[in-house]
Order: structure tokens, then C-alpha cells, then sequence
């Protein structure tokens, strides 16, 4: 087996070259990826790429055509992965995250690539009320990365068939511990707050809804839509991936970091406007057709997850939110030092 990750060297990756290398030993597991956020390892063990049979450095909006040469599977996770570097480079955005992820899966399908793995997102519901979204719900994306995700769904659709099996796993909101740590994400931040500040503010009424999945049961989905046959969901599949047990208000995860760590004030803006991006999400379709790879991971355990990782490393940045564990100020960096230019590419 030959497969192929794009954006391997960020949050999710770490732990899907892992899970594929512990069960596939002997596949050929190529990475590749710009490598913007290629040092911030947050792990006292070995580099996560060890795994890995090689890496190639590069930008997806100019992937090498031979690289595709006899791989069974693509997994496509690279791209501008949220909102605040959305907002500020729409346009890249989806560059990166839509075009760029269209024009590899069509050249993927020519070099007669069998599986295309698509990282999607719940995010594409956008405000969705109380009512749990289906696979086949309105979507109401807000933002220029949800956005992203729609249209290249949309654009995948077509290039399905009965010789290249594609999945679009639209994925709850990641957490937990990863070798490249995020805390620009909501239970992350969390509990990061708990353990510098020991405080918690949440900005909003706390009542928005948000679905999560922890980062390594992400990487269990990925490999059951790499196996998975097109008599379990058809040659083209969006599934919302997660577990119906993780909708949670936002609130309710604040308050569940406090009682794992009792000295945590939690403050809530009860005179805040409604935040727009509320979403449950619905995840009987994964249930059904992938009951042997559902998440292992609750609520409690990603949380002690992130506490042992993070004192693990001896986390003490207050300020945090100032810092590379927050992907935007990685590309803010990256621009001030002329590393970059205003198209996010090597200059």
C-alpha cells in the first residue's frame, strides 16, 4: 500500500502518519507539506515524520504530478485551518483549501490513484438552530474556510465513480493532545486558560453548540474510509464524523474542565450576543457504517489528555494567545520576517 498525505506536518497529521504506520507497517506512507508549522513540536518523543517513509516539502497549489505515481491513496488535510487566518486571507484560503484540493484529486484520478480521503468540516452548517444537522441538512457555511469546504465538495462530487472512491469526511471540531499542539481551538484554549490562569472566560452566553472530536479518533476515521468498500456508503461519500455523545454547549465544556481541575473560575458574558456559529450535528450515518472505528475518546479523557501534555512540556505561557501555539500568529510571523508574502508562499 502507497499513501499519500498532503498537510501531514500540522495538528492532525502527527497522529494519522502514526495510526497508519502502527497499522499498516509495511505501507509507503508519503508526506507532504509547506512545512509552515513544521518545528512547533510539542512532544518529548520521537519526531512524529520517524514514521513516515518520506517527506517532500512544497505548496499544494504547485503539486508535483509525479508524486502520485502508483499510491492507492490520497488523504488531503492541507489547508488554512481556521477562521482568523480565513478571514484575513480569504482568498488564499481557497486557493489552498479548495482549489488546490480539486486539482489534486483530478490529477490523482488520471494517475489512477483508487481513494481520495477528503478532511471536511461540520463547519459548513454554520448557524444551524437547535435541530441536529444530517449529512443532507441545509448548509449555511460563514466563513471563508467553511466555505472552502463546500465548494470543494461540491467539485469533488463529479470526479467520483466506480474507479475512484472519494470520502469527505465533514469532521466535528478537533481536540486533544497532538505532537503539534493547537490551542486556537475551543477545548484546547480551554484548558490552557485552566492551567495558566486558572480562569476560564468565555466571550459569548456560552450556549452556542459545538460538536468535537478529538484528534486521534480522526485519525481512526481515515483509516476506516481508506478501507472502507463502495457497498459501505457508495463511491462518494460526505459523512459527519464524530459521536452524538460530544454536542456540547460551549459552557458545558468550560464547566468540565473545572471539575478535573476545582480551583478554575469560570466567567461567562451573559449579555453577549448570540454567537452565529452554533451547530449539533447528527453522527447516526458514521455510527451505521463504521461501527468498529467509532470514537474512543470522551469528553474527560481528551481533557486529561491536554492537562498531562501540557505540563508534560511545562506549559506556563499566560499569554498564550500571543503565541506560535495560535496558527495565525505563525503566518503573522512568518509575513514580518519576509518569509512569506501576502499569497502565504515562499519568497
Amino acid at each position: 500500500m502507497k499513501v499519500l498525505i498532503t498537510g501531514n506536518l500540522g495538528y492532525v497529521g502527527c497522529g494519522l502518519v502514526k495510526e497508519f504506520r502502527t497499522y499498516y507497517p509495511n505501507a509507503e506512507i508519503i508526506g507532504f507539506d509547506r512545512g509552515y508549522f513544521a518545528k512547533y513540536i510539542t512532544s518529548n518523543k520521537i519526531s512524529p515524520e520517524a514514521y513516515l517513509t518520506t517527506q517532500h516539502f512544497g505548496d499544494v497549489r504547485d503539486f508535483p504530478d509525479h508524486l502520485l505515481k502508483d499510491v492507492d491513496t490520497v488523504i488531503s488535510l492541507a489547508a488554512i485551518s481556521n477562521d482568523p487566518i480565513g478571514n484575513k486571507f480569504e482568498e488564499v484560503t481557497l486557493d489552498i483549501n479548495y482549489r488546490a484540493a480539486v486539482e489534486i484529486a483530478r490529477k490523482a484520478k488520471k494517475a489512477g490513484v483508487k481513494k481520495y480521503i477528503f478532511a471536511s468540516s461540520c463547519s459548513v452548517y454554520g448557524a444551524a438552530g437547535v435541530e441536529a444537522r444530517t449529512e443532507s441538512s441545509q448548509l449555511n457555511p460563514l466563513t471563508a474556510y467553511a466555505k472552502s469546504k463546500v465548494y470543494t465538495e461540491k467539485e469533488l462530487a463529479e470526479l467520483a465513480d466506480n474507479n475512484f472512491q472519494i470520502t469527505c469526511h465533514r469532521f466535528a471540531t478537533a481536540c486533544g493532545m497532538s505532537d503539534r499542539l493547537r490551542l486556537d481551538l475551543v477545548l484546547n484554549d480551554f484548558v490552557a486558560c485552566a492551567i495558566t490562569s486558572g480562569e476560564i472566560t468565555i466571550l459569548s452566553d456560552g450556549t452556542p453548540w459545538r460538536p468535537l472530536i478529538n484528534v486521534l479518533d480522526m485519525a481512526r476515521a481515515m483509516r476506516w474510509s481508506n478501507e472502507r468498500t463502495s457497498s459501505e456508503g457508495g463511491d462518494y461519500l460526505v459523512i459527519n464524523t464524530g459521536s452524538d455523545e460530544w454536542n456540547y454547549m460551549v459552557k458545558d465544556l468550560a464547566f468540565k474542565i473545572q471539575t478535573m481541575l476545582p480551583d478554575t473560575r469560570v466567567s461567562i458574558n451573559e449579555n453577549a450576543q448570540p454567537d452565529k456559529r452554533s451547530y449539533k450535528v447528527d453522527f447516526g450515518l458514521y455510527k451505521k457504517l463504521a461501527p468498529d472505528h467509532q470514537p474512543v475518546y470522551d469528553l474527560e479523557s481528551s481533557i486529561r489528555s491536554l492537562i498531562d501534555g501540557l505540563k508534560g512540556i511545562n506549559f506556563q505561557i499566560q499569554s498564550f494567545r500571543n503565541s506560535e501555539f495560535m496558527r495565525l500568529n505563525i503566518i503573522n510571523q512568518l509575513l514580518n520576517d519576509g518569509i512569506l508574502n501576502e499569497q502565504l508562499r515562499l519568497i
